[in-house]
């Protein structure tokens, strides 16, 4: 099953035409031909008997680009000038900037801003330290921390080439919550120097956000950093992804007639996001939950590719402590949760599973399954893909947990945030439009910030993480 063209491996082309009737028919019907979803067509200028059009196409990825160009470039009467890739244009310089929030254009404003001004704002947080939150940009400020080795779907790229990743977050951070975060990507992946750091310069946030950092490590990290500083700690790969896979479930087992505690669940990928989602159904009410890792099932008393948070894993989950591969362990299973690769649900898999079932394929960019493939044999088909209904994606979650968790100057995170976010997503989606296709709001859909954040910090407030007065947080009122 080939993978629809998507927007993330998209083109413009410069092509110099022919100036006559039915060329940019017999352009339009090559791309289609090859595959290709033609977007926008713009004149870019003319020359003697010919115009230049900027032609914007999705492909299925950069092979396919290339197939596509080649194909138009071979049209009589077409030159393709030049092919520039969107993606890398949208990169170009970076995504994020710091800017002053005031002008500072006089010997006034220098005055106040710097020196000699700025030494009375120092003393005074000196004498009173909680001030830092008033005056300076850690009531607001996250650090993004990743030290490279488990990105996206890419696995340990390093430090340098994770950071397109992380401006990305710290992007998304400002244009759903309104939180200033920065990206910070350590050179060591050892986890006394990362928290060691991490801790150094906690001073300037209000919160940290640890992003692909390996398992099992990132539990380690996650667990020891927050014990070392004053302000919450959030691995968004583990307590994100868990948050929003649990939303969607929550509404998907509503169209089903399922309940959590009823439903045998199989979940591929036992790392972070895998142990973090396991634990959250469980905390909700899950009973009969089976692992699944490239070595297959796990149970209790398996010795090959284990760890510590494994044998944790073989020991509360599998409770007839099934062994075998997906297709051993998947029949009659409600929900399959996927967290690994492409390709790990086979289609054979499916057709064993219950009536009705759910299927979350949440690999990037390539799912387990691709849901054209899985369509007809399952009720609910969700993946992390924009390009398909049903994005399950950590932005639902992050932007505004971290908007709670400032608001509130929570001191750690706990699981009743988690619960009242993965909560307050789900009720976005009313019973009317409640469907198949629809079971969690989109991630452009501008309640869902404002609503976590209430969520998370009448959370803090209730649990006594709170370090502020309590007042309404984004319009909504704490619950």
């Amino acid at each position: 099953m080939v993978a629809k063209p998507s927007a993330s491996y998209s083109i413009t082309m410069r092509v110099e035409i022919q100036n006559r009737p039915g060329m940019l028919g017999k352009i339009a019907s090559t791309i289609g031909k090859a595959g290709g979803d033609i977007g926008a067509v713009d004149i870019a200028g003319f020359g003697k008997d010919t115009i230049i059009r900027d032609i914007t196409v999705s492909a299925r990825d950069e092979a396919h680009e290339q197939v596509i160009a080649k194909a138009v470039g071979k049209i009589p009467h077409v030159k393709v000038v030049g092919v520039s890739d969107r993606t890398f244009l949208a990169h170009l310089g970076g995504k994020i900037e710091v800017k002053a929030k005031m002008p500072i254009k006089t010997r006034n404003d220098l005055s106040m801003v710097y020196t000699p001004g700025v030494a009375r704002v120092c003393m005074a947080i000196h004498d009173d330290p909680s001030k830092v939150y008033r005056l300076t940009v850690k009531k607001n400020m996250v650090a993004v921390i990743t030290d490279g080795s488990a990105v996206l779907g890419l696995g340990n790229i390093g430090p340098a080439a994770a950071l397109p990743v992380m401006e990305g977050k710290a992007a998304l951070f400002k244009e759903f919550a309104g939180v200033d975060a920065f990206p910070i990507c350590l050179d060591t992946q050892d986890p006394d120097e990362i928290v060691r750091t991490a801790k150094l310069i906690a001073p300037v946030f209000g919160g940290i956000n640890l992003e692909d950092i390996s398992a099992p490590r990132c539990f380690e990290i996650e667990e020891r950093l927050q014990k070392e500083v004053d302000i919450p700690v959030f691995h968004d790969d583990q307590h994100g992804t868990a948050v929003v896979v649990l939303a969607a479930l929550l509404n998907a087992l509503r169209i089903v007639k399922k309940k959590l505690r009823d439903s045998k669940i199989v979940v591929s990928g036992i790392g972070a996001a895998g142990v973090a989602c396991t634990r959250m159904m469980m905390a909700m009410g899950a009973r009969n939950i089976i692992g699944v890792d490239t070595k297959g099932a796990l149970y209790r008393g398996r010795k090959e590719n284990m760890n510590p948070i494994k044998e944790w894993y073989a020991g509360a989950t599998n409770p007839r402590n099934l062994k075998g591969d997906m297709l051993d362990v998947i029949g009659g299973a409600d929900m399959f949760l996927g967290l690994s690769g492409a390709g790990s649900l086979p289609l054979k898999g499916v057709k064993k599973m219950a009536k009705n079932a759910i299927v979350f394929a949440m690999a990037n960019p390539i799912p387990e399954i691709l849901p054209e493939e899985a369509a007809p044999y399952v009720r609910v088909m969700a993946t992390g893909r924009s390009d398909y209904p049903n994005q399950i994606n950590n932005v639902s979650c992050f932007p505004g947990f971290f908007r709670g968790l400032l608001d509130a100057r929570a001191s750690h995170v706990n699981q009743a945030m988690k619960n009242a976010a993965a909560k307050a997503i789900a009720s976005l989606v009313g019973a009317r439009e409640l469907s198949e296709e629809y079971i969690t709001p989109s991630v452009f859909d501008v309640r869902v910030a404002p609503a976590v954040a209430a969520a998370v910090a009448g959370a803090a407030y209730k649990t006594g993480a709170a370090r502020r007065t309590r007042k309404p947080v984004g319009g909504f009122r704490l619950v």
